[in-house]
């Protein structure tokens, strides 16, 4: 039995045609170069074969019998094992069986003389990767084995984003491998499993509902309801009742009984998005159902007890609204049992070749096209831009690309020109002497307002996403700068 080693170098091409290359070398026998199994009873084509493979660098291990061949598969790793049909103590048959009992991975590759090629296709037929007639030539069979092995290659590399696809899918389409993401994850798995409650917190478009989603899904609860309420979407009257409900006459339109987010929560979890939005009258009553887990509707007098598991979320600093009298201090701490803090995409760049690969497969699959690959210089441009939408902006410059991109891969072109143009927010203004500071803060703040406008398309939702700002406060900047009427899409 032999055992030959020397330098090897095989470039691997991405099955989904995107545009890098990998390279895999080895160098000496202490690194783990594709080993190879060769087995035939005649001395002269084991040792050519041998020796043609290790002049391309692979790892060659030879035997001589059938029973040989069979006990080195049951006993060893192999990336390829050639064989002749015909062998003493065995056959190339029986070897292509414990091979597949032994190592279902491995490729095997049948030689055969003239008139048994029947039986070789019978072998692929029983799952051998090829075969060759006699006589052949050496560079024939290392062309062969070196397709088996970027066979192999492609195989290990789809089995190893379907596990990243699974892992990811289980916590509800967020995607990320960067540290901040893994505790984040680690997070997830921790507090599903009981009832405390949660306070996520992270600028606009990091993914605060998707990890709420997350931790009902996985959680014990995952069979009962999960129900959302933007607290900065309603004015406090209707955001009253959408939390408790009201009886019927309780204000003017309210013709019938209507059940609350928490009632309708019971044995379920109840998200709250932007919690630090909700106004100081509210934030007692809130703090009540935290602590005794009962309410009333509004205007009603009976006395409702609900089961319910809190998520809340917020982009605000509430403990600094405790400071300035904006939130109240009992209810910070009962929401902020666990906090989990989401980072902003600034802060996990290496998460965004996944997300994009992420969004790609999403919206290729929703709007019924050819899953795109992207370019190396597209993705640079979306390695170096700062995202002030974070994760959402990301998926929306995808989603554009996806739909109106022609080529088969993403290009620059078809990214947003801010993403183009690596811009972002504008820089905070230089100091001028004399100058008061609240007026410098008023120049910065409108600079800004008008770059997400113009970002956004002039759609201010989507601006005030942008800032990090409510659409409330987003209208009463604009009023103050007078950009109402302005024109600030270009």
């Amino acid at each position: 039995m032999e055992d030959v080693t020397q330098g090897f170098s095989l470039d691997l091409i991405n099955p989904k045609g995107l545009s890098y290359v990998r390279y895999v070398s080895y160098e000496g026998r202490q690194m783990s170069a594709p080993h190879i199994l060769v087995i035939d009873d005649e001395p002269m084509m084991r040792v050519t074969i041998a020796d043609a493979l290790a002049r391309e660098g692979f790892q060659v291990t030879t035997a001589e019998t059938g029973l040989e061949g069979m006990d080195l598969v049951k006993g060893q790793s192999f990336d390829v094992v050639i064989t002749d049909l015909r062998l003493p103590k065995g056959s190339g048959m029986e070897i292509l069986k414990a091979c597949k009992e032994a190592s279902p991975e491995t490729a095997v590759v049948l030689i055969t003389a003239y008139g048994t090629v029947e039986t070789a296709v019978q072998a692929m037929k029983d799952g051998a990767y090829d075969y060759l007639t006699k006589p052949f030539s050496m560079d024939e069979l290392v062309l062969l084995t070196k397709r088996c092995m970027k066979l192999r290659s492609l195989e290990a590399e789809n089995i190893r984003l379907r596990e990243e696809i699974e892992r990811q899918s289980r916590f509800q389409g967020i995607v990320g491998k960067s540290p901040p993401m893994q505790e984040v994850f680690e997070l997830i798995e921790a507090v599903a499993q009981n009832t405390a409650t949660v306070l996520i917190v992270g600028e606009s478009g990091t993914g605060k509902e998707l990890v709420a989603n997350a931790i009902h899904q996985r959680s014990p609860r995952k069979d009962g309801p999960f129900v959302k309420l933007s607290c900065a979407a309603l004015p406090e009257t209707l955001l009253e009742s959408e939390l408790f409900g009201h009886e019927k006459g309780a204000f003017t339109g309210a013709i019938r009984q209507r059940k609350g987010r928490f009632e309708l929560a019971d044995g379920g979890t109840l998200f709250l998005d932007e919690v630090g939005e909700i106004p100081l009258s509210l934030q007692v009553k809130l703090l009540r159902v935290l602590q005794e887990r009962e309410f009333e509707r509004l205007g009603g007098t009976e006395t409702l007890k609900v089961d319910v598991r809190i998520i809340c979320a917020t982009k605000r600093d509430l403990a600094e609204g405790v400071k300035k009298g904006a939130f109240r201090e009992d209810l910070y701490y009962r929401l902020n049992v666990i906090p989990i803090y989401l980072p902003h995409l600034r802060k996990r760049k290496e998460d965004i070749p996944l997300l994009v690969d992420h969004f790609l497969r999403l919206y290729s699959q929703k709007m019924g096209r050819a899953e795109k690959g992207i370019s190396e210089e597209a993705l640079g441009l979306l390695m170096n831009y700062d995202y002030p939408g974070n994760v959402r902006e990301l998926e929306s410059a995808i989603e554009r690309a996806v739909a109106l991109g022609k080529g088969e891969a993403i290009g620059p072109s078809d990214l947003p020109l801010a993403v183009r143009e690596g811009r972002g927010l504008p820089p905070p203004p230089s100091p001028i002497p004399g100058r008061p500071l609240v007026e410098a803060l008023q120049e910065y703040e409108k600079a800004c307002i008008i770059e997400a406008l113009r970002q956004a398309g002039g759609v201010k939702g989507k601006a005030a996403e942008l800032l990090g700002i409510s659409r409330k406060t987003l209208w009463e900047k604009v009023n103050l700068y007078g950009l109402k009427d302005a024109n600030v899409t270009k």
